[in-house]
Parts: C-alpha cells; structure tokens; sequence
C-alpha cells in the first residue's frame, strides 16, 4: 500500500491526501497517517519542486569524473564541491574514477570556468567531462514495479 501512495506522490506531490486516497483505495485518514509515518521513518525525505532548467537559463549539462590525487586532501574534495551551486549530484564510484558530479550551466564556457575552480581543489587530481547533448529523461517517478508473472506451482 505504501508503495503506492509513494507511487501517487513521487509524480505529484501536491496532490491532496483525497485524490491519493481514492487510487490506492484507502481512507484520506489512512493516507495522511500512512504518509506521517513515513515522514517519521524516513522513507520520504522531502517534498520538493521539480524546476526546468532551461527556463532559468541552465541550458548547458555535463558530468564530469573527477579523481583525487590520493594524497591528504582527499576528504575535502566532496565538501568544496558541495559548494559549488552548479554542481546539482555527486556521487562517490568504484573505478577509474573517484567522483562523478552532474552539472549544469548556462553554455560551455561557463562549465570550463567551473572546471578550472574544480581543478583547483586540493586533492583532485583530474577531471574527465562528457556533456550531455540531449536528455531522454531524468527524475522519473517512482513506478510501482510489475507484478511477476505467476508460476504453474
């Protein structure tokens, strides 16, 4: 039931506790008490806005590996990218690289500014971009999974 109350909520957020409630079959009570505890357990984080970037002028998105140096400085890569407004997601990886950040900015000269305040950090030791020429899709909804298919047991 859970599952899809978060299902209903992770495509619209602001829908009412009503509307939910008559998809997933349970009282508005049911809902909101489910939702709460939630809230309580974790489960949702947040309630957010989904803003299109482009409207603001973001037209620009790249992803960008960054690996450390190894050395002392390491732990304070994340923090100082962190600061970084431009920088939207990063996230720790197992490979060739130590760091991947998804990054948006208004054109390309703006991302090779932003590049070399990276560079700039102690501790990183490269950088790697690949920018994004299209966007099929990004921040989908979470989806109830489908049901497997039933066995002749």
């Amino acid at each position: 039931m859970d599952i899809g109350i978060l299902t209903a909520l992770s495509a619209d957020s602001r829908r009412s506790y009503a509307d939910v409630a008559n998809e997933v079959g349970l009282s508005t009570a049911a809902v909101h008490e489910r939702v709460r505890k939630m809230v309580e357990r974790g489960v949702i984080e947040r309630f957010s806005l989904r803003i299109d970037p482009q409207r603001l002028g973001l037209h620009f998105t790249a992803f960008v590996a960054i690996r450390n140096d190894g050395g002392v400085h390491c732990r304070e890569v994340a923090p100082r990218l962190r600061e970084m407004p431009e920088v939207l997601e990063l996230h720790s990886v197992a490979g060739e690289y130590d760091f991947v950040a998804k990054i948006r900015t208004t054109h390309a000269r703006a991302l090779e500014d932003l590049l070399y305040q990276i560079k700039a950090i102690p501790g990183v030791a490269r950088t790697t971009s690949t920018v994004v020429l299209n966007t099929e899709f990004e921040d989908r909804p979470l989806r109830r999974p489908a049901a497997p298919p039933a066995t002749g047991n």
